[in-house]
């Protein structure tokens, strides 16, 4: 004997989409019976002053703010000119690889700057006090001009 080609999946889908479709038919009834089409001033919202949406018109009455063109800002604001940093530092040389032509130099605040062999002017080993300036580089801060203090 043969098996039923509905399945209980198959019954549960087709019970739900009836539902729908009578959930349907009995909003759509409801409509009629509540008066058919909304109003247009039912359907307009207003925004107050604070940004809010509400559906009560703004008070005519009111009291505006004067508001001056030039004090809108778009985009950034403009920026402070920074205070020049020093163009030289102080700093000693706490890591250096000669074979690899890079090393590291510790400045008085304690920051740790990136020196490679082409910034140097004098020849460095560790532990050297050198004078050095600072430029971005890819991936941080690149000490040139690496000079000894004699």
């Amino acid at each position: 004997m043969g098996r039923s080609s509905e399945t209980f999946n198959k019954k549960e889908n087709e019970k739900k989409k009836q539902k729908k479709q009578k959930d349907k038919e009995l909003k759509k009834e409801e409509r009629k019976a509540a008066g058919g089409k909304k109003k247009f001033e039912d359907m307009i919202a207003y925004v107050d002053e604070f940004g809010n949406i509400t559906d009560t018109p703004p008070d005519p009455t009111q009291k505006k703010t004067k508001i001056n063109a030039e004090d809108i800002e778009i985009g950034v604001p403009k920026q402070e000119p920074k205070e020049p940093e020093e163009k030289e530092r102080e700093g000693v040389i706490s890591f250096f690889n000669d074979s690899k032509g890079y090393g590291f130099i510790k400045d008085k605040n304690g920051n740790s700057v990136f020196v490679h062999v082409n910034g140097l002017v004098d020849k460095v080993s560790e532990n050297d006090k050198v004078i050095f300036e600072v430029e971005m580089g890819h991936k941080g801060l690149n000490a040139v001009n690496v000079r000894l203090i004699k």
